[in-house]
């Protein structure tokens, strides 16, 4: 079992994430502005970032660098500041969920479509499945608690090109212990905000955030992502009331 590293990985970073949060911010909330004003966006973020610097000590390290999946927890963190600031302004879960859809969207427009492109592309090469495979094996080993836990899933070509369950969900296990469990299924659907924007055509039946056992992840190269906004979970939900 490794030990925390002596210097807390994140705190020692907090200028450079607090900066990245102010961009990542503003930038997710740019498609709201005409909905809710320049001045409260702004009013937001200014919440929201000292927020996100009260969180920043308590991010579980998993690996720092040496993980993949350390970017995707420090941006659901940064989803989380926003979470809850604007719940104290009385927004529901499904009204911020939408928000933060909308603001992956406009963000994802930001960048060359040829990058993206050649983004999702590299993410079929054999190099990228070996660096899949070695991180799904890392994760394994369950060296650090609060780290994810998957496993790697072989294609068929037809069906799906590969795939990776997820068994143990780092995000989850945070937004769990952060109170913001209810949350946590909304944050999942950035994974089909990247894959429209890459073209990774993901295929997703269910994830840890839901209660089920585990998240299906099934790519395949050239198939449409059809699954986004509205969530499949607002219309069970929907169906299971009535």
């Amino acid at each position: 079992m490794s030990a925390q590293p002596t210097e807390d990985y994140y705190v020692a970073q907090k200028s450079k994430l607090l900066r990245n949060f102010i961009k990542d911010a503003q930038a997710m909330l740019k498609a709201s502005e005409p909905t809710y004003g320049k001045d409260f966006t702004d009013k937001v973020v200014d919440e929201a970032l000292q927020e996100y610097e009260r969180l920043i000590p308590q991010i579980p390290y998993i690996g720092g660098r040496k993980n993949s999946l350390t970017g995707n927890l420090i941006g659901t963190v940064e989803v989380l500041a926003l979470y809850k600031v604007l719940k104290r302004y009385g927004k529901s879960d499904e009204e911020i969920g939408e928000l933060v859809w909308n603001g992956w969207e406009g963000m994802s427009k930001r960048y060359p479509q040829f990058l993206l492109r050649l983004f999702g592309w590299f993410q079929f090469t054999r190099l990228y499945q070996r660096m899949t495979r070695k991180m799904v094996a890392e994760t394994q080993k369950r060296e650090y608690p609060e780290n994810s836990v998957a496993v790697y899933v072989e294609g068929d070509g037809v069906k799906f090109d590969y795939g990776i369950d997820f068994l143990e969900c780092a995000i989850v296990k945070f937004y769990e212990a952060q109170g913001a469990a209810e949350f946590a299924p909304y944050v999942c659907l950035f994974d089909f905000a990247m894959s429209k924007a890459c073209g990774l055509g993901l295929r997703r039946t269910m994830t840890i955030a839901e209660g089920y056992e585990k998240c299906d992840f099934r790519y395949k190269r050239g198939r449409e992502t059809i699954d986004g906004w509205p969530p499949k979970f607002l219309e069970r939900n929907e169906k299971s009331e009535v």
